[in-house]
């Protein structure tokens, strides 16, 4: 491979707005590993760019680095597959979580009331988000389980 279709360290890094270490601790995990090491300096090639952006977007779509090394790692697609579906059922369904706060947010932006809590819209919006509510013995609020 040509001198110049390889990166240090530092340049890899740069490209995604990392700090060194952290491509260092990658490598301490299993994550990632460079090409060849050339008087004792990482080397690393277009390859390292594509698995160090799949890593930042799965650290950025809440995966652990641990979540992250089993899915590049796992040995067969089903694996890699059931593993994915996981991820992707609860990522579904802290986007939903994320837009009902979006929601409530964007209401109390809005609303002119003194005391948001005692707005009707936001009472029923909260409400609706929170799933039916009765009355326990003792006067606490509880969820209906249904």
């Amino acid at each position: 491979m040509k001198s110049s279709e390889w990166m240090q360290i530092g340049e890899l890094a740069e490209r995604f707005g990392l700090a060194p270490h952290v491509l260092r601790h990658w490598e301490a995990m299993g994550l990632l590993t460079p090409a060849t090491r050339v008087n004792g300096r990482r080397r690393y090639t277009s390859d390292h760019v594509v698995r160090v952006l799949t890593i930042v977007r799965a650290k950025a779509a809440g995966m652990s680095l641990e979540q992250i090394r089993d899915v590049l790692t796992v040995s067969g697609q089903a694996e890699r597959q059931a593993l994915l579906q996981r991820h992707h059922a609860d990522l579904e369904r802290r986007l939903q979580e994320t837009a009902a706060s979006k929601a409530l947010i964007e209401h109390l932006m809005r609303c002119t009331a003194d005391d948001f809590t005692q707005c009707p819209d936001y009472r029923r919006m909260a409400e609706s988000a929170a799933g039916p509510l009765a009355l326990g013995k003792d006067g606490c609020v509880i969820r209906e389980r249904g």
